[in-house]
């Protein structure tokens, strides 16, 4: 029995053994040390060579190689990492050597949250654990009531000598066994858990896994959830400015963002060292845009076409985003984007299963139209700001269970409001922590192993539950009847305990 419940925590033990040692830090100087894992800092440059496990979180400076990331995202084939891509501490260097500099460590690294994350969610209680809790407090008194009962009846009911009577009486004492439906809850919760890490998906809190079961509806962003979120310059139109300018001005504005059209925009326009225009307060507005003040305190802003004044919206629509100065229009960028690869047979998976998938977006209406039509979507809601994409997951949430997948700064008030929120590893620090539930590499067919392990799960913990009260139904009248005797009772107490850790066990085996 120890060494089933000892398998059953394997999850934890198994990201554990992924925290290196030590890692080698590169100096100014250009020597190598080697250095504990403690006192790495970020912006540390580090070495990392073939067989290494990447000791921190971090992008690449130098080099190329091939990773093993499937112990932390559950990513089947090494991944090829060149110059800027981001690494993850723990994951393995399987070919080729690099540089790196570390930009999270300690506590902050992906690796030490997935850690924490695994270790709350396992000891959170799901509701059906309570209701097992509340039964198992009133056991004990109810069972000790029985033994006496037994007793009474057998020694001066049916004339049973006095130690026949005892014994019947400490057979039911020794045969009624708690511990079977206190375990059945926490043993396929842990297991449900630590499968659900080891395939990519991260849950912050058992009661999630039993609320996940119950969706039934889907919500999902567009940019950056559906489709990939590297968005692709597709044309820009400088309105007969000076186009340095305008490149300088967009790259500014967009170094303060975290949405993934801001990175896009990074890739495609460079700063530029003789621009004239110099910010003196940048903010995000979300859902809307990028607005700034310079140092001449002219107002500018890049965004939807939401941003532009009464009579200029009238006139565009068309653009994806547009530049404007004290409400004159600058410039306009025509972005592209593509779909996932994964996302048509995400959405295939939810149809199929009876699921309702929704698209709620805050691009525009013929660009989410399309989208929709694409992956076979029928329901879907464009140019949603924050606040009405709250109010849309509120009414939803109201009528069915609903699920809003998002990644976005924008989508992080629906991920707090709904029944359950989805985030990707990839996403905006407010998205991670408004969600319940975090897909690793952002690929969404995780969304599909997680419908189906927590699914699993939950028939796990009701088929012990259901032995556990079987159980005690039958042995109890067995032993009070004096089928048993107290040693074959404590070898049948103890047998239904690994009954229960063992179908829980299967949980991490078991195809789903």
């Amino acid at each position: 029995e120890k060494r089933s419940v000892r398998q059953t925590t394997s999850a934890i033990e198994e990201l554990s053994r992924l925290q290196v040692g030590n890692a080698r830090r590169l100096m100014p100087s250009g020597a190598i040390i080697s250095v504990p894992l403690e006192e790495i800092q970020m912006g540390d440059r580090l070495l990392v060579n073939e067989g290494d496990q990447i000791p921190a979180d971090g992008l690449v400076r130098s080099g190329q190689g091939f990773c093993d990331e499937s112990m932390l995202t559950g990513e089947s084939e090494p991944l090829e990492k060149g110059v800027g891509d981001q690494v993850i501490g723990g994951a393995l260097w399987v070919s080729g050597s690099i540089q790196m500099e570390a930009t999270a460590v300690g506590k902050n690294t992906v690796l030490s949250k997935l850690i924490e994350l695994v270790k709350d969610a396992q000891r959170e209680k799901p509701q059906i654990q309570r209701l097992a809790d509340r039964i198992s407090a009133i056991f004990v008194p109810v069972v000790v009531g029985i033994s006496l009962l037994t007793f009474s009846l057998s020694y001066f009911a049916f004339d049973l000598v006095f130690q026949q009577a005892l014994m019947n009486s400490i057979a039911v004492l020794v045969i009624s066994c708690p511990c079977a439906m206190g375990l059945a809850t926490p043993t396929a919760v842990t297991v449900g858990v630590g499968r659900l890490a080891r395939n990519g998906v991260l849950v912050k809190g058992g009661q999630t896994l039993e609320t996940f079961a119950s969706l039934r509806r889907f919500v999902f962003d567009k940019t950056g959830t559906l489709t990939n979120g590297r968005l692709e310059v597709a044309a820009v139109d400088y309105q007969g400015n000076d186009p340095r300018e305008i490149d300088a001005v967009i790259q500014k504005l967009e170094q303060h963002s975290s949405h993934p059209i801001a990175r896009s925009l990074l890739n495609h326009f460079s700063a530029q060292e003789d621009a004239q225009t110099v910010f003196t307060e940048v903010k995000e507005e979300k859902g809307l845009g990028m607005e700034a003040t310079d140092q001449t305190g002219a107002s500018w802003r890049l965004g939807s076409f939401r941003t532009l004044p009464a009579a200029l919206q009238a006139q565009n629509g068309r653009h994806s985003l547009y530049l404007t100065k004290d409400q004159q229009l600058l410039a306009t960028v025509d972005l592209k984007d593509r779909i996932k690869p994964e996302a048509a047979d995400t959405i295939r998976y939810l149809r199929e299963q009876g699921f309702e998938p929704i698209i709620l977006s805050g691009d525009q209406e013929s660009k989410t139209a399309a989208i929709a039509a694409e992956l076979g979507v029928t329901t879907y809601f464009a140019e949603q700001l924050p606040a009405d994409k709250l109010r849309m997951i509120e009414q939803l949430d109201r009528s069915e269970p609903t699920a809003m997948i998002g990644d976005g700064i924008n989508d992080a008030p629906a991920l707090a409001k709904a029944t359950i929120g989805v985030s990707l590893s990839d996403a905006s620090q407010a998205a991670i922590q408004s969600a319940q539930v975090v897909l690793l590499n952002g690929h969404l067919h995780r969304l599909t192993d997680a419908i189906r392990i927590s699914r699993a799960t939950l028939q796990t913990i009701r088929q012990n539950l259901f032995w556990a009260f079987a159980y005690n139904v039958v042995a109890i009248p067995m032993a009070a009847l004096g089928f048993l005797n107290p040693m074959w009772a404590a070898f049948f107490m103890a047998f239904s305990d690994v009954v229960v850790i063992g179908n829980s066990i299967r949980l991490r085996f078991r195809k789903v």
